[in-house]
């Protein structure tokens, strides 16, 4: 048996931040500067109160909806984040109840950049072996809000949004 994704969705917070509002803003850097070395135009930025679930959330319903799945369908829920809403709860945990879901077995994995595929190869594993009948894997950061703005050599690289996916059976 193979894990195979049906679902597919994604958030961005509303506001988007260009490379040149960034240079406005102070910080030693252009355009061209940023765009020649990462490509990167504009970064999305959580609104204050914005939690990682609450990206998530949204991307997961997306997939969800793209699957043609209820919240109530989903098994294993894994969250790959940097930015947890808390340290406990999990912060899928707290996703798993704002989509009403109950029952689920619902976990984090925390590894920064590789967290979503390391997520995903979790849930993979669930699913191809019958562990889980539909897994949903969720990344979700909110890292500007640990980002020191002076610092063009990282605050040009990142921005908040979420990911989601629904795995199941193939």
């Amino acid at each position: 048996m193979f894990a195979r994704i049906t679902g597919i969705g994604s958030f961005l917070p509303g506001q988007a931040v260009s490379n040149d509002e960034l240079a406005r803003r102070g910080i030693e850097t252009s355009d061209e500067w940023i765009t020649s070395r990462t490509g990167i135009s504009f970064r999305h930025l959580a609104e204050d109160g914005q939690t990682a679930s609450d990206l998530g959330l949204e991307a997961s319903r997306r997939a969800l909806v793209a699957a043609g799945l209820e919240a109530s369908d989903v098994d294993l829920i894994i969250v790959a984040t940097s930015t947890p809403d808390f340290i406990f709860p999990s912060t899928a945990c707290l996703l798993q109840s704002k989509l009403g879901n109950h029952g689920a077995t619902a976990f984090d994995v925390q590894a920064v950049c590789s967290g979503f595929v390391y997520a995903l190869s979790v849930a993979d594993g669930f699913v191809a072996r019958g562990r889980s009948a539909c897994a949903l894997v969720i990344g979700a950061e909110v890292m500007t809000r640990l980002m020191d703005w002076t610092d063009r050599g990282t605050c040009v690289l990142f921005g908040d949004g979420a990911g989601a996916v629904v795995l199941e059976p193939g």
